[in-house]
């Protein structure tokens, strides 16, 4: 049974939320403010986290930073009351996997963690590796390293980096990237931007002049192999 941890300083919420998963097979942990949840954490690991935005004290930008300076690679949902792209995209630079606007309905919110959860499960079923040049992508042991240097990748970087290495040369739009990467049939854009400029600043040698992940205008992105 997948362990997933709620945190949320609205005990509304949290209780809503905390219902709906466990109704749908969850177990579930929770905490009312940052220092509880990483505390929590530290006991024991859960295998996704609901994340709200504004906590007292530590933040969850802040709480989600934290997690990623650890090298773990639990997926984060991030709630927000904050309608803003600007916001959405701190929270998915942080290291967010996805996000959700309050208010929203709980059973999306469901879906979402199933979605992330699925799409973790089918990436522990895949084998193999893919390469180009330097860099190279294991499926069985879930890493990526360039140079021989362990990559820090979250969970949808991970998937997006290696289906564009299985795919090198072709052209895909952010919402083929969207639906074919991560399974949503519906999504903001932003998300494919926020996780293509955060591939290159760990893959490119020039982030601001990308060789390898690049732009085609008025499509999308394509990866372009080592020669």
């Amino acid at each position: 049974m997948a362990r997933v941890m709620v945190v949320d300083d609205d005990v509304t919420v949290r209780e809503v939320v905390v219902t709906y998963l466990r109704a749908a097979g969850y177990a579930v942990g929770e905490a009312a403010d940052g220092e509880s949840a990483l505390a929590d954490l530290r006991d024991e690991r859960a295998d996704l986290i609901v994340l709200d935005l504004m906590l007292p004290g530590i933040d969850g930008l802040e709480v989600c930073r934290r997690i990623r300076a650890k090298g773990d690679d639990v997926p984060v949902i991030m709630l927000t009351a904050l309608g803003s792209e600007t916001d959405r995209v701190v929270g998915l630079e942080r290291g967010a996997d996805d996000y959700v606007t309050k208010p929203f309905s709980p059973r999306e919110l469901v879906l979402r963690v199933e979605s992330v959860l699925r799409r973790v499960g089918e990436r522990s079923g895949d084998k193999g590796s893919v390469s180009d040049g330097d860099l190279v992508v294991d499926s069985t042991e879930h890493t990526a390293t360039l140079a021989g240097s362990r990559l820090s990748l979250t969970v949808r970087e991970f998937d997006l980096l290696r289906f564009l290495l299985s795919h090198p040369g072709q052209a895909f739009s952010r919402d083929e990237l969207l639906q074919r990467v991560w399974g949503w049939s519906f999504g903001d854009q932003s998300t494919v931007t926020v996780h293509v400029r955060r591939l290159r600043e760990k893959i490119e040698a020039d982030p601001t002049h990308p060789v390898r992940l690049a732009t085609v205008w008025g499509v999308g992105y394509r990866w372009e192999p080592a020669s």
